[in-house]
C-alpha cells in the first residue's frame, strides 16, 4: 500500500460560499454566523503626542466580546492611522497569539501636523462598524512643515491650553516599586512589579517608562477607561439576511481573488496554486466556487511580501485577479481638537533637535527582529539535496538532471509537453510504478510547465532538493517534490506566469526585542553616543503570576519627569492601571 501525504489541503469547511465579502443568504446562515462571538480590541500606545521622526509603539489586546477573555477567534489583527478626512495614512497587520501581539510604526516627515485617530480591529470586528473598533486620539506634530494651521490656536481661550483629565487608576492588585524617585542622567534604575492578590492579579500587562509630555493634552486611553467605554459593544454579529460581511480570519491571513475565462466569465472549480516564494516558501492550493472566487489562508511565517497565483494546469487560458478588502468607512469618526499653545514653541524646538540626533545614531541602537518558527516547506519530508558546485557544471537545467542528478529527469507526455518525474520510493515490492509528474519549484515559485525550464541556465543554480514521497494536490497525484534554489534566490522577482499574476501582499509586522541601553562599562562605544531617548523601557506584554518581577533600565541625557506605567488586564478580564512618577536631574546638557 503506497504512502500518500495530503500536503496541500482545501479549506472548504465553512458552511457558506466564500467571496471577498459574503452575502448572507438565509436565516440559517445568519444564525450560524451569530454563534461566533464578536471581538473587541485594546491598544496601549506611546502617544498621545507624537513628532515626525519618532516611533509609535503599541501593544495589541484582542478579547472575546462576550466574556472579556483573550480571544482565540482571529489569527490576524490590524492597526490603522486615520486623518481628519477619514483617509488611511497607514494600516499594519499583526499576527495574534492568544489574542496578543505588538508592533510599532515610524512617523515620517510626509505626515502633516494634525489630529489623528489610532484604530485597532480584526476583520471580524469590521462587520459591526466603527462602534466595535478601538479608537484613540493621536496628535502628530511635524515641525518641518510650514503649514501648522491644523494645530494652531485661533482664540485666546484656546491659548490657555488643554486641561488634562484625571486618569482612572487601580493599584489594588499589582503595584510598582522604584529603587529611587530622584536619579541622574545615564543612571541605572530598578523597578519591581509586586502582585498582592495571588491568582486575582495574574494577567498580561504592558510596562513602559516614558518621559512625560511637556505639551499638555488629554491622556491616552488606558485599560480602565477602555473597559468603561467599550463595555456595551455588541457580543455577536450585527447583520441581517442579505447583508455582506467580512470573513473572520480564523485559519490565518486571508488571500482571495477571482478566476475568469478570457471573455470575463467566472470559472467554477478551477484549480489554483498560490506560491509565496523565497527562503521557507509556502505553497497553497485553492478551488474556485460557482462565482469563480478562490481563497486560502497563510498561517506560517513567510519572508517575501509577494504571491504568485496561477492555475495548476498550464494549458488553461484563464485570467486571475487578486482581491483586496475595503477599509472601514471612517467618515463618522469624531476627532480631538488639540491646539498648540505659543508657550510650546521652545519644547517643540528641543524635541525636534533631540529626535534628529537620535535618528542620526539609530544604527548604534538597533532593535532586533525575533525569529519566527522555522518553516519546513517539505512538511516533514526529508529532502535529498545536491549542491552543483560539488559537480561538473553543465549549461542547462535539463543537461544537469541527465548528467548529475540521477533521481529525477524529464519524461515524455502524451500532451506533447515533457514533464519532470522523481524516482519512486517503493515501500513494498508489490507497489505499482506510476507516471505521475513532480511538483517543481524554483526559489519557491511553482512551475506549472516543466518544458519551459529545460534550458534554464544551470550556472545560476545553487542546489536541487527532492522528496520522493507521493503527494495529492487538487485530487491529482504527484510523484515527489523538486525544489531548485538559485544562487541569487530571486527567481520570483522576474517571473511572470503565462496565465496568472505576480502580486505584492502585505506582510504582518515582525515581532521585535527592543533595544535596551546599558551604561557602566568603561570605554564603551555607547558612552560617547548622544542619548535622547524618551522611552526608557518598553515591554509590550508582561506575564504576571505569583512571583515578583524585576526590571532595570538606564536613564538618558534628558531630564525632567518620567512616568512608569503598568497597564493591562488580569486573566479574568479586570482592567488594571498603575502609575508612578520619578524625576531625572540633569547635568545641564539636555534639560527637556
Amino acid at each position: 500500500m503506497k504512502t500518500q501525504w495530503i500536503l496541500f489541503w482545501v479549506i472548504a469547511s465553512l458552511a457558506f460560499q466564500v467571496k471577498a465579502q459574503y452575502v448572507i443568504g438565509s436565516a440559517e446562515e445568519l444564525n450560524n454566523l451569530k454563534s461566533l462571538p464578536q471581538e473587541k480590541v485594546y491598544l496601549h500606545h506611546t502617544g498621545p503626542i507624537v513628532f515626525t521622526g519618532e516611533y509609535v509603539h503599541y501593544a495589541f489586546y484582542c478579547f472575546n466580546a462576550q466574556n472579556n477573555r483573550a480571544s482565540d477567534i482571529s489569527f490576524t489583527g490590524y492597526v490603522a492611522l486615520v486623518n481628519q478626512k477619514g483617509e488611511y495614512v497607514l494600516e499594519q497587520k499583526v499576527r495574534l497569539q492568544n489574542g496578543l501581539s505588538h508592533g510599532d510604526f515610524f512617523v515620517n516627515t510626509d505626515v502633516p501636523s494634525g489630529n489623528y485617530k489610532l484604530l485597532g480591529y480584526t476583520q471580524w470586528m469590521k462587520n459591526n462598524g466603527l462602534e466595535q473598533v478601538f479608537k484613540d486620539d493621536l496628535v502628530i506634530i511635524n515641525p518641518y512643515q510650514q503649514d501648522q494651521s491644523q494645530l494652531m490656536s485661533t482664540s485666546l481661550e484656546e491659548e490657555r491650553g488643554v486641561i488634562e483629565t484625571t486618569r482612572p487608576v487601580d493599584s489594588s492588585m499589582v503595584q510598582i516599586k522604584l529603587s529611587e524617585k530622584r536619579v541622574g542622567t545615564r543612571t541605572k534604575v530598578s523597578l519591581q512589579l509586586v502582585n498582592y492578590k495571588a491568582k486575582l492579579g495574574h494577567g498580561t500587562y504592558t510596562l513602559k517608562v516614558q518621559k512625560k509630555d511637556e505639551i499638555r493634552t488629554g491622556p491616552a486611553e488606558n485599560a480602565i477607561s477602555y473597559a468603561r467605554s467599550y463595555f456595551d459593544v455588541k457580543g455577536e454579529l450585527d447583520k441581517k439576511v442579505g447583508d455582506s460581511l467580512f470573513l473572520p480570519e480564523q485559519r490565518g491571513e486571508l488571500l482571495f481573488g477571482k478566476v475568469t475565462d478570457p471573455q470575463g466569465n467566472p470559472l467554477p472549480d478551477a484549480k489554483i496554486v498560490v506560491s509565496v516564494p523565497g527562503e521557507g516558501f509556502l505553497l497553497k492550493f485553492a478551488t474556485t466556487d460557482a462565482q469563480g472566487n478562490f481563497y486560502t489562508y497563510l498561517r506560517k511565517d513567510y519572508k517575501q511580501d509577494r504571491a504568485i497565483i496561477q492555475p495548476t494546469d498550464h494549458t488553461q487560458d484563464v485570467r486571475v485577479s487578486f482581491g483586496t478588502l475595503p477599509n472601514l468607512d471612517a467618515s463618522g469618526l469624531v476627532f480631538g481638537d488639540f491646539r498648540l499653545q505659543s508657550s510650546a514653541i521652545e519644547a517643540i524646538k528641543k524635541r525636534s533637535i533631540y529626535n534628529q540626533l537620535e535618528n542620526q545614531f539609530f544604527s548604534a541602537k538597533p532593535d532586533s527582529v525575533l525569529l519566527g518558527d522555522p518553516v519546513d516547506p517539505f512538511d516533514g519530508g526529508i529532502p535529498n539535496t545536491i549542491y552543483l558546485d560539488d559537480y561538473t557544471r553543465f549549461p542547462t537545467f535539463q543537461e544537469t538532471l541527465v548528467e548529475v542528478f540521477n533521481l529525477a529527469g524529464y519524461r515524455n507526455s502524451s500532451s506533447g509537453s515533457d514533464y519532470i518525474r522523481i524516482a519512486q520510493d517503493f515501500e513494498k515490492y508489490t507497489e505499482e510504478a506510476n507516471s505521475y509528474p513532480a511538483i517543481v519549484l524554483i526559489d519557491g515559485v511553482y512551475i506549472p510547465d516543466h518544458e519551459k525550464i529545460k534550458s534554464f541556465d544551470a550556472h545560476k543554480i545553487e542546489s536541487i532538493s527532492t522528496v520522493p514521497d507521493q503527494f495529492v494536490m487538487a485530487g491529482k497525484d504527484y510523484q515527489g517534490i523538486m525544489s531548485v534554489k538559485t544562487i541569487a534566490g530571486d527567481y520570483f522577482e522576474e517571473y511572470t506566469p503565462e496565465y496568472g499574476i505576480n502580486v505584492p501582499i502585505k506582510k504582518s509586522q515582525p515581532q521585535k526585542n527592543y533595544f535596551e541601553q546599558r551604561y557602566g562599562v568603561e570605554e564603551s562605544d555607547q558612552n560617547h553616543i548622544p542619548d535622547y531617548r524618551r522611552i526608557l523601557l518598553w515591554e509590550p506584554q508582561v506575564e504576571i503570576s505569583d512571583a515578583d518581577l524585576q526590571f532595570e533600565f538606564y536613564t538618558s541625557d534628558l531630564s525632567g519627569e518620567f512616568e512608569v506605567v503598568l497597564d493591562g488586564f488580569t486573566s479574568y478580564g479586570k482592567p488594571i492601571y498603575v502609575y508612578e512618577v520619578f524625576t531625572v536631574k540633569g547635568n545641564g546638557s539636555a534639560q527637556n
